[in-house]
């Protein structure tokens, strides 16, 4: 049985929020002399701490209530402070599928928290076999799904992760950073039904603002009210709400752009099928494809010095590569190289 505040580390419920100028008056008018900020510029003022106008827009386009969203520096941050909030240094776990992507595991060292690894079936789907030997382990708090997952690009399939998230009393992250490239179902829909259960979303990928550093964490009121209270108080700048609210004004050009990467990516995989350089081409409903070839490491150097620069990912994958779907230009310079190389 799920129980929250049992997962919660002691520490963090005694924990009192840092209170800023911002928590104190929430108006948008007045002589401003209470932030210790410089009165002159444009940009001198503190951004809104809690984000309320980008998430209003976020929840209406998302269908979702403003207190089931957090709204993290990338989803870096919320993965970070999922660490902080359910996981004893030096005393818990958490769970991985690997290959996947690299910063659960990177997260969970800095944060002195150990790591089991259940790699996925050469198919590239969840063992959930190997995964429910340990759902019963107290010390595991975390399980992290990366769905559609990189570096494989393929999605896991829904009934096994709502297997575990059903099983398992702790809390599973399904980070969903590609899934607008992808036609199967979002598991945002389900944050209600599971209340261990955090989805994550970004603003990285077919929004198109990665540098604005901008991820979304969808879950249940009470888990969204621990991240608010130990998030830094400035966590995302004025500058990148405003570019945040921007884009989300601009959701037809959005779809159309997705419209084009999932059309090349289909265009690209059949043009780097026919090359004799690959071996095999894996799934993908993300905006990349990881590809099989006879050297990674000879092929890598050759495209980088060609000025062409994919992401050998043989360290996880035995030589493959991992190619993300340019422009079409992009790509047919890309499919050039690769044919003519001798």
């Amino acid at each position: 049985m799920f129980e929250l505040e049992k997962l919660v580390r002691e520490n963090i419920k005694r924990h009192a929020p840092y209170s800023c100028a911002r928590d104190d008056y929430k108006g948008h008018e007045g002589i401003f002399l209470d932030a210790n900020e410089n009165p002159f510029g444009n940009l001198n003022r503190y951004p809104d701490p809690y984000q309320k106008e980008l998430k209003a827009e976020i929840c209406r386009i998302r269908m979702k209530a403003e207190e089931e969203l957090f709204l993290g520096n990338g989803s870096d941050e919320i993965i970070d402070l999922a660490f902080r909030i359910f996981c004893i240094p030096g005393k818990d776990k958490v769970m991985i599928f690997p290959p996947t992507y690299g910063m659960y595991e990177v997260s969970a060292s800095i944060n002195d928290t150990g790591v089991i690894k259940i790699p996925l079936r050469e198919d590239f789907h969840l063992n959930v076999t190997e995964a429910r030997k340990h759902l019963s382990d107290p010390a595991l708090k975390i399980i992290f799904f990366c769905s559609p997952n990189n570096p494989t690009g393929n999605s896991m399939n829904i009934s096994d992760m709502e297997e575990i998230i059903s099983e398992f009393p702790g809390i599973v992250l399904v980070d969903e950073a590609y899934s607008d490239f992808s036609d199967k179902p979002s598991l945002i829909t389900k944050i209600k039904l599971y209340p261990n259960l955090i989805v994550m979303q970004t603003f990285s990928k077919a929004l198109g603002l990665a540098s604005v550093r901008i991820g979304m964490a969808f879950s249940n009121p009470r888990i969204i009210q621990y991240f608010n209270r130990i998030k830094p108080p400035y966590n995302i700048s004025t500058v990148n709400q405003v570019t945040a609210m921007k884009k989300l004004g601009e959701r037809i050009t959005t779809i159309e752009q997705v419209k084009v990467i999932k059309s090349e990516r289909e265009r690209l995989r059949k043009e780097l099928e026919s090359t004799d350089k690959v071996r095999f081409i894996y799934p993908s409903d993300s905006n990349f494809l990881l590809v099989k070839v006879d050297d990674a490491d000879y092929l890598y150097e050759y495209l980088t010095g060609k000025g062409i620069i994919v992401r050998n990912r043989s360290s996880v994958a035995d030589n493959c590569l991992r190619i993300t779907v340019g422009t079409k230009d992009e790509n047919n310079r890309l499919i050039e190289e690769l044919k003519n190389i001798q």
